[in-house]
């Protein structure tokens, strides 16, 4: 069942469109610098995750794994992380601790790319000791734990009882030996739930907003039921999860920008708006599928240096300076955060 399952996932996420909610970004605006006092050497688009460098801001997010037949894609996407230097997660390693002859489309991750940065992942609901089993599996540097209730309400065979999930996750936080990255898989995160994860230890959160790839629609499409549009649009819009997040968010836990980030601009506002790190999976998967390696490989050294031009223009010299950027917050966003308590003009102040 798993495994057809993650065959169904690449399927999906390759032939269905993002959407039908939106993910926030046209709702941020960044502020022109004519005086950026900046060269284009002195740029420096470094980063950390959890304490843990990464060469450039995105990660290659979970997608997929514990099915013989994407074991290449995993190799694939393991093969353009080391060529480009970029981090990545592989999806959801339950399978392989159910089916042992499945992690070898897990451990192909690890071989491919030998000293890359690499992030196990499991769901909320393993046990501390599966957690490390995953750890160990890829020799990863970290470990996403996933929040998907919804996901699970649309699939037939999906979980029913999300009980004890917070006290989980803490238990996995203290005996694990890696950074907990806790993330959502499409419907972003609120500042309450935010304030309770960092609470309890993790080192970052993951947005997981809605307006990208959408696991709602995707197991809809596998089990060829028909679903109103505005439970399609359930979840909070990446762009306002973050600002959520940020809102109660402690100095020592970062916090990545996922859900619909498809163009360089919306990287740079992802960081504008806090992020340390952001997160895309099937646009490079999709090209990987379309193309080939090294389009690919083009494609996303073309992105970066697209992100280089919005830094000059915007006045940032490095990921960290990203959050001191004025930014204006309009529309539905704004309305949103308003009624949430959250002062939207401040953003546009920062100096």
């Amino acid at each position: 069942m798993r495994q057809s399952r993650k065959l169904d996932h690449i399927k999906y996420s390759l032939s269905l469109a993002d959407g039908p909610g939106i993910s926030g970004f046209a709702d941020i605006g960044l502020i022109h610098n004519c005086l950026p006092n900046l060269g284009w050497d002195e740029l420096d688009i470094s980063s950390s995750i959890a304490g843990i460098p990464i060469n450039n801001p995105l990660i290659i997010n979970a997608i997929t794994g514990g099915a013989h037949d994407v074991t290449t894609v995993n190799g694939q996407i393991a093969e353009f992380a080391r060529l480009t230097n970029t981090a990545m997660a592989v999806g959801s390693q339950y399978a392989a601790l159910e089916y042992p002859e499945v992690e070898q489309s897990y451990k192909i991750v690890r071989e491919k790319n030998p000293n890359g940065i690499i992030f196990a992942n499991l769901g909320a609901y393993a046990t501390p000791r599966q957690a490390q089993l995953a750890v160990d599996m890829i020799d990863a540097q970290a470990i996403q734990i996933h929040l998907n209730v919804a996901q699970e309400l649309i699939m037939t065979e999906g979980d029913r009882d999300f009980s004890g999930y917070l006290i989980n996750i803490a238990n996995i936080v203290e005996r694990v030996k890696v950074p907990v990255i806790v993330k959502e898989v499409g419907c972003g995160i609120a500042k309450e739930q935010a304030k309770q994860l960092a609470e309890i230890g993790i080192k970052a959160i993951d947005v997981g907003g809605m307006g990208g790839t959408n696991f709602l629609a995707i197991e809809a499409a596998r089990s060829q039921i028909d679903i109103y549009p505005e439970t399609l649009s359930w979840g909070i819009p990446t762009a306002i999860s973050a600002v959520e997040i940020m809102s109660v968010l402690p100095r020592h836990v970062d916090m990545v920008v996922s859900g619909g980030i498809r163009t360089a601009l919306d990287v740079v506002k992802s960081l504008a708006l806090g992020g340390t790190g952001v997160g895309m999976a099937t646009p490079i998967i999709r090209m990987l599928h379309e193309k080939d390696i090294e389009y690919t490989v083009n494609w996303f050294n073309n992105l970066l240096h697209e992100i280089k031009c919005y830094m000059i223009l915007s006045g940032i010299a490095n990921i960290k300076d990203s959050a001191k950027v004025p930014v204006v917050i309009t529309g539905y966003t704004k309305e949103w955060l308003m009624a949430r308590g959250i002062d939207t003009t401040q953003y546009g102040i920062r100096t």
